[in-house]
Formats: C-alpha cells, sequence, structure tokens
C-alpha cells in the first residue's frame, strides 16, 4: 500500500507539472506545440464560447472512452488516473486562477517553462508506464488496427498542428510553437535518461572477495566475478562487474582506492539497465 502511495503521489505530481505548464505557460501564450493541448488552443481560438480546457476536457474524455471500446478495458489504470487529473487540475485553474495575459512580456522566456515543465512531468509519467492520454491513446488505436508507423504520423500531426497556429494566430507564435516542438522533443528523453542514469562499473582486481563483499553487504547490491589473466604481465586477475547509482558507484570507488590502489576501474553512464532493483524487463 505504501509502495503504491508513493507511486501515485509521483504520478500526481508529474501531472501537476505538465498541466501547469499547459495552463499559465501554453495556452496564455498560444504555444501550440502539437498534441491535445495544442488542438485545445487552436479550436479556443476559433471558438467563441468554449475554452481550451474545455476543449482538452472533451477531447481527452473521447480519446479515453474510444481507448475503452477499441483497445482494451483494461488498457492503464495509471493512464486513466492521470489523464483525469491533468484535465481536471486545467479547469481548476482556469476556474481560480483565470488568465487572460501572459505572466510576462518575455515570450522566449516563457516558451522555455511552457516546455520544460510538461517535459518533466510527461518524463515522470512516461518513467511510471503511464501518460496523460491524448495522442497516446490515438497511437494504441492506431497500432491496433492500422498498418502505419505511429511514431512518424504522431510526430507529422504534431508538426501540422504547430504550423496551423501561423494561419490562426500570427507568425511569430506559428515561429514559437516549432521551436517548442523540437525543444520537447529533446527535453523528454533527456529528461528519462537522467532520471534513470545508473553507473555499470567493471573493476580488475586482485582482491574480488573484500570488494565483493563491500558490494553485497554496504551498497546491497549484487555482483558477477569471473577470472582472467593480464595480456601483457600474464598475472591472474579477477573481473567484477556491477550496476550502481551514482552515490553507490562513488562510494565504491573510494573504498576500492582504499583496499586496492592497483585496481582498475571502468565506469560507465547508462540509462539502461533492466533487472532486480532497477528497470523492469
Amino acid at each position: 500500500m505504501w509502495s503504491k502511495f508513493k507511486e501515485y503521489l509521483l504520478l500526481s505530481f508529474g501531472a501537476l507539472l505538465v498541466s501547469a505548464g499547459v495552463y499559465f505557460f501554453k495556452f496564455p501564450n498560444h504555444f501550440s506545440t502539437g498534441g491535445v493541448s495544442g488542438l485545445s488552443i487552436i479550436f479556443g481560438k476559433l471558438s467563441t464560447s468554449l475554452s481550451p480546457g474545455t476543449f482538452m476536457l472533451l477531447i481527452n474524455g473521447l480519446f479515453l472512452v474510444a481507448g475503452f471500446l477499441l483497445v482494451d478495458k483494461n488498457f492503464g489504470f495509471k493512464t486513466v488516473y492521470c489523464s483525469i487529473l491533468y484535465t481536471v487540475l486545467i479547469k481548476l485553474f482556469e476556474r481560480f486562477l483565470p488568465m487572460e495575459t501572459p505572466l510576462t512580456d518575455e515570450p522566449l522566456l516563457e516558451l522555455m517553462f511552457s516546455v520544460i515543465l510538461p517535459s518533466v512531468g510527461a518524463a515522470i509519467l512516461f518513467n511510471n508506464d503511464a501518460s496523460t492520454g491524448g495522442t497516446d491513446i490515438a497511437a494504441m488505436i492506431l497500432s491496433r488496427f492500422t498498418p502505419w508507423n505511429i511514431g512518424k504520423a504522431l510526430l507529422f500531426s504534431d508538426v501540422a498542428i504547430a504550423l496551423a497556429t501561423v494561419f490562426v494566430f500570427d507568425i511569430k507564435t506559428g515561429m514559437f510553437s516549432v521551436l517548442g516542438l523540437l525543444m520537447k522533443s529533446v527535453i523528454v528523453d533527456s529528461v528519462i535518461d537522467s532520471i534513470n542514469r545508473r553507473k555499470s562499473m567493471t573493476v580488475i582486481t586482485e582482491k574480488p572477495e573484500i570488494i565483493g563483499n563491500y558490494i553485497n553487504e554496504e551498497l546491497h547490491r549484487g555482483a558477477t566475478v569471473w577470472k582472467g589473466y593480464g595480456a601483457f604481465t600474464r598475472h591472474e586477475k579477477y573481473v567484477i562487474l556491477t550496476a550502481l547509482n551514482a552515490t553507490q558507484a562513488q562510494a565504491l570507488r573510494s573504498y576500492i582506492k582504499q583496499a586496492d590502489p592497483h585496481a582498475f576501474i571502468s565506469i560507465t553512464n547508462t540509462s539502461e539497465i533492466f533487472g532486480k532493483g532497477f528497470l523492469r524487463v
């Protein structure tokens, strides 16, 4: 129960970041960087009675219904939760924190926040097997019923939505929207890599027992040990392979420096380590 509570607390925080970035920075500046929020901004401009938040609620609701009917009734409770929370937060912001103009007169600064906050929030959700729905559900539907390349289809749709702001608003807004779309595609991957970044350590030593014990008993991690020999000296060596987080890697490095000053250590950054204690396969 405690583990689930922490997981959904993190999901809620991610949805909050996405909704705050969209409402406080995208909506007032009309930055349409694709997806449901981009469509909602355009429809909100064309409509005389419905706000972008209302369009977002309607579009996400339609996608959720389509997902239940066309994909699977259990296609992702976490996605359903985040999608509903995301749209509800947008409506609450509209109700209690109405915004008629941007927060500042610096559009580039606002563009940065409109991209970074939702990207960080989306990365947190993706890293926990969730999303805010919308075009992600559309991708699931398309992948089930069509042979299309889903990644390219979604990219083309996002580009089309961003370019549409040129005609709905003006060329300046359109250029900012395209720039934001390019930034978003880079930042989400970078944030996910940063969240999952781990250290893969290879240690060549003559003292495998004490180093292995330290890894097991002090760092509570596993390691693989095999025997080898130096290609030049022909002296017998042992190779230890282990995967750690950054703090553990620094601790092990310091320990080896004291326990075996002649050890050879190779440390590699990686964001894709699968197995017990790391990412699920």
